[in-house]
């Protein structure tokens, strides 16, 4: 009697340990914004006639499935198991601490006298610690990220009256539609600029979603006068690096080839001339800059203010930078230099793009720093910039 009853128990057990459903995700430390491979697995020894489960739905993520859910045989502990796999991707929306699940698995099952008879079998819930996203911008992270930039003529030599399209296509792995950025603003002063309505796409894949939005603008100056198109900065985070990256759409001169070809030639004065009229200019210069920023349209007096910023000897944001090396935590520093690298980016100073490579391992690598006091050696060469 005793035997029987040890049996019987034995087998429940193990009934009991195989029929169980659970939640697998990946180690790691993900940020806002950062796709998060999840796998619901079910192991099973009754015979199944029914199934259904549901991923519940949360305002801390956006969630899909990657790929068709998958039933197969393996061994388990010595035993033939039912295996159920559904994999899905999950973006969490904010920082702090994340709850996935629990999640259910209605099943139908074949009992006693071949009676079809209901069983739940229930995942618990698991929890995430989710990374603030590293830049003050909207998040965007995502496996990889490229940039087609294409032109419809060149855009310096452009025939009179011509009007120059630009098509720009941005796609990234591992992210969806919406978390792309929103379309740049190309304006400018001397420029007539058209945007045609944005189009984003997503191509599910079972790596994750290769997400791509496509805009284009139909751009032509106002008079014959040339100009620059500044470039256009997209920050990112690298999932499969664990750092922050920029993506460029790069500056374009713009203008017609016969304002070039109309304007009167020019020799060179002699030297003495030419110092005299240098002094000249100089003396010009500082006297009538006040002058001229008044009586500047709006437009004209914006650009000659982002001149003014590039040649200024004052940076306010590697003041802050260096303040937050100084007295600020890992995140203080990684936003501070965010921001001070971003002005160079704009005003066109020179940027490696590693500046911050060190930097973005300790905040989100796998062995991620909790002192700020070795980020001050390893940004004294980006605080040497001038």
């Amino acid at each position: 009697m005793v035997m029987r009853f040890v049996l019987a128990l034995l087998l429940m057990t193990g009934v009991a340990r195989a029929e169980n459903l659970r939640l697998v995700v990946p180690d790691g430390r993900p940020v806002v914004g950062e796709m998060i491979p999840v796998t619901v697995r079910g192991e099973y020894t009754r015979q199944i006639t029914l199934e259904k489960l549901s991923f519940p739905n949360s305002e801390a993520y956006d969630w899909m499935q990657l790929s068709r859910d998958q039933w197969r045989d393996e061994q388990v502990d010595g035993r033939t198991v039912r295996v159920f796999e559904r994999r899905l991707a999950l973006f969490p929306r904010h920082a702090g601490e994340l709850v996935i699940g629990p999640v259910a698995h209605h099943l139908t099952v074949v009992g006693a006298d071949n009676l079809r008879e209901p069983l739940v079998v229930t995942a618990p819930a698991l929890t995430l610690p989710i990374a603030p996203f590293p830049d003050a911008g909207a998040p965007l992270s995502a496996r990889g990220l490229t940039i087609e930039d294409e032109l419809s003529a060149k855009p310096g030599e452009l025939r009179d009256g011509e009007t120059l399209v630009r098509r720009v296509t941005l796609r990234a792995m591992g992210t969806l539609p919406h978390l792309l950025p929103a379309r740049p603003l190309l304006r400018e002063p001397w420029l007539i600029s058209f945007a045609a309505p944005e189009q984003r796409e997503m191509q599910p894949t079972p790596d994750g979603p290769v997400t791509t939005v496509s805009w284009e603008w139909h751009l032509r100056p106002k008079t014959g006068e040339p100009g620059v198109l500044p470039a256009v900065a997209i920050p990112w985070f690298d999932t499969a690096a664990r750092q922050m990256r920029t993506a460029e759409l790069a500056a374009i001169p713009f203008g017609y080839a016969s304002f070039g070809n109309n304007r009167s030639g020019t020799e060179r004065l002699p030297a003495t001339q030419a110092g005299l009229a240098w002094l000249a200019a100089g003396m010009g210069l500082m006297a009538g800059l006040a002058f001229a920023l008044v009586g500047l349209s709006p437009a004209r007096r914006v650009d000659m203010l982002r001149t003014i910023r590039r040649l200024a000897p004052i940076d306010p944001t590697r003041r802050a930078l260096a303040r937050a090396v100084r007295t600020g935590t890992l995140l203080d520093i990684r936003r501070a230099a965010e921001a001070y690298l971003c002005r160079r980016r704009a005003l066109g100073l020179p940027v490696s793009g590693r500046e911050t490579a060190e930097l973005d391992e300790r905040l989100y690598g796998q062995n991620a720093a909790t002192s700020s006091a070795t980020a001050r050696v390893e940004l004294e060469a980006m605080l040497r910039h001038r």
